[in-house]
């Protein structure tokens, strides 16, 4: 009987430890996954802070860029009965 009871309250202390611990250990799990992943892919990326309504351009368009008028075929299609 002693032996049960010392197994039961074994099995509750594991349980009440674990409610009180698991967010910690998930949390550092979480975080040496996202470091394991930014080191494999380059590292982190940040993205400058935009104000909203502005508008930020990255890289300029070509200037030499020439329209044609040439551009294709011009195919006359007519209908078939």
């Amino acid at each position: 009987m002693k032996t049960l009871f010392i197994i039961l309250l074994i099995y509750i202390a594991f349980k009440y430890l674990a409610r009180l611990f698991a967010p910690f250990l998930m949390k550092k799990m979480a975080e040496k996954m996202q470091q394991k992943a930014e080191q494999q892919f380059g590292g982190k990326k940040t993205q400058p802070i935009v104000k909203e309504g502005e508008t930020i351009i990255d890289k300029n368009p070509q200037k030499n860029q020439q329209s044609s008028n040439d551009v294709g075929e011009y195919v006359d299609f007519e209908e078939v009965d």
